[in-house]
């Protein structure tokens, strides 16, 4: 079933669109910080550091705010935008590129599912076959006070575009959880460098910190994980071999 959002999953233990941040009172035709309490949670796509271990949270004006829908603080709500299509690749399944070029930092689309609670997840999960795709992606946050807040999305049974997306150890997208009215982050992907047309869109399925040929040498996982990882066939020059893996989600909480 196709949704351009992520929705409430089965197990109805977290309903993504649920309204519960106040909305600003900003007259504004965009709204700018400092002034707008929205940003003043942490700031507005189009920001993000790629690059740092930790990074501030990300919050748009969402729908009861006052500032309208032409607000700037908006691209990730507004959904997708750019000609993109689905196609059969040589190696990997299917795949998504791009019809259009991409400048940096734009706004590609939303990872949609179902939001799950972690033991659906993970029932989930174990009940499935290595030679399954697994669509389940699992964000974990941590805050400056040290809790830990995790979101799982499926978009097995109820996705957008985005559940087509391959991961590449070199991917031109990257991911970043986005706010608009609830602390229920929409998974937003946005370019990390300009992309043209016909191109491929990949993201790292690890974000950028658990797939890298170093942390596979550092971590030698054993021979039963290795019988269930997936080989990669990005083939990029720093391919890790093996898809992401989360050993956590096959375990018993």
């Amino acid at each position: 079933q196709y949704s351009p959002e992520s929705v409430a999953g089965a197990d109805g233990q977290t309903d993504p669109t649920e309204v519960t941040f106040p909305g600003c009172a900003c007259r504004r035709r965009s709204c700018v910080s400092p002034r707008c309490p929205c940003l003043r949670r942490g700031h507005g796509p189009g920001r993000e550091q790629r690059e740092e271990p930790f990074s501030r949270p990300v919050f748009e004006c969402n729908s009861l705010c006052r500032c309208g829908e032409g607000c700037r603080n908006r691209p990730v709500q507004r959904g997708l935008r750019l000609r993109l299509q689905v196609f059969r690749t040589a190696r990997k399944g299917w795949g998504v590129r791009t019809l259009q070029p991409v400048p940096a930092g734009g706004f590609v689309c939303e990872y949609a599912g179902e939001v799950l609670g972690p033991a659906e997840a993970r029932r989930r999960i174990r009940a499935r076959s290595p030679q399954r795709p697994n669509y389940i992606i699992a964000l974990r946050e941590h805050l400056h006070d040290g809790r830990l807040m995790e979101t799982f999305v499926d978009p097995t049974r109820v996705g957008n575009v985005g559940r087509f997306l391959n991961h590449s150890c070199e991917p031109n997208l990257f991911m970043v959880p986005v706010r608009v009215d609830s602390m229920v982050p929409k998974l937003a992907l946005f370019a990390a460098a300009d992309i043209a047309a016909g191109e491929e869109l990949t993201f790292d399925y690890s974000g950028r910190f658990n797939n890298s040929p170093e942390a596979s040498r550092e971590r030698k996982p054993p021979e039963e994980e290795n019988s269930l990882r997936k080989p990669c066939y990005c083939g990029s020059r720093s391919c890790a071999s093996f898809l992401p893996w989360d050993s956590s989600l096959f375990s018993t909480p």
